[in-house]
């Protein structure tokens, strides 16, 4: 097979924390385009290790406490650190959560990976959606393409996805923001979304928001790391109204995410090389003939 259309090879490293009910969304979302599954498990006492071993392209691994006292910290660390053994191996690495789902509306990620790497493309940073539904979803169903009211987020906005031979992510606490260095390439257009599927329904919510909350440790209290994960019925009326008041759909027809999604892109504060190295320059004759063969097209 010519090298252009080889499949891209692509590792994806989670942590997991009692996931049984998610993992079947999880992998029927990303098993398609992913060869690699790496997944740090921190304790989990339902059937997740089952679902997980049953798999032959995941690899468990114990969640590694790098501060005893911190599991936002240790996260960060893992998140920071886990990738690098991809190197020389994979073309692209996803770090990211279950609950995440990256996706391109109009192309498949192989399509689309492809595309980057022909244009020098080394990160692909993902705008974020607050997905949220009534209830939990039935199994079986492709949340991505089935759910798909959403809030627009920026602070879920993220680089979930980079080549690990060009870059170092250093993320930031929740990778709510990163410092990519190396040779940093970012697309034109950010067409990348990265769809969070945790509300589903106040009954889930509250029961992950409990688990979760519970797994903080003394220093992330302390600094009021996962202050979101409330379990009380008034905040969690409160948190559903808000969402209900601001939601859209992402199927809608005239949305277009690049151009609709508001709020703060951080990629975007870097130095204009780094931003749109790769964007065509393109002469205005070729412009003129691209408007001109348009217009022809619709006459026809």
């Amino acid at each position: 097979m010519t090298w252009w259309l080889r499949k891209p090879i692509v590792h994806l490293y989670a942590p997991c924390l009692n996931e049984e009910r998610m993992l079947p969304f999880f992998f029927r979302h990303y098993e398609s385009w992913v060869q690699r599954f790496v997944i740090y498990d921190s304790g989990s006492t339902d059937r997740s290790l089952e679902i997980l071993a049953a798999r032959s392209d995941v690899e468990i691994r114990q969640f590694p406490w790098t501060d005893p006292n911190s599991f936002v910290l240790s996260h960060q660390a893992m998140q920071n650190t886990c990738w690098r053994e991809s190197r020389g191996i994979a073309d692209w690495v996803v770090v990211t959560d279950i609950d995440e789902f990256i996706v391109h509306r109009r192309r498949s990620m192989p399509s689309y990976l492809r595309w980057c790497a022909r244009r020098g493309i080394t990160c692909v940073p993902a705008l974020g959606y607050q997905m949220v539904t009534d209830a939990f979803p039935s199994p079986g169903t492709d949340l991505a393409k089935v759910h798909t009211r959403c809030v627009p987020a920026w602070m879920m906005s993220k680089l979930r996805l980079f080549d690990p031979r060009c870059v170092e992510p250093n993320f930031g606490i929740g990778a709510h923001t990163a410092v990519p260095s190396g040779r940093v390439v970012y697309p034109w257009r950010d067409n990348l979304l990265l769809l969070h599927y945790k509300d589903l329904g106040r009954e889930y919510r509250a029961e992950r928001n409990q688990l979760l909350g519970a797994a903080l440790r003394d220093r992330d209290r302390a600094n009021r790391w996962g202050f979101h994960y409330r379990t009380d019925s008034a905040w969690l009326d409160q948190h559903f109204d808000e969402l209900d008041r601001q939601l859209i759909d992402l199927a809608a027809p005239g949305y277009v995410p690049w151009r609709d999604h508001g709020g703060r892109r951080y990629w975007r504060s870097g130095p204009r090389r780094e931003r749109d190295a790769h964007h065509p320059r393109r002469s205005p004759w070729y412009w003129l003939w691209k408007r001109a063969r348009a217009l022809l097209r619709r006459r026809h």
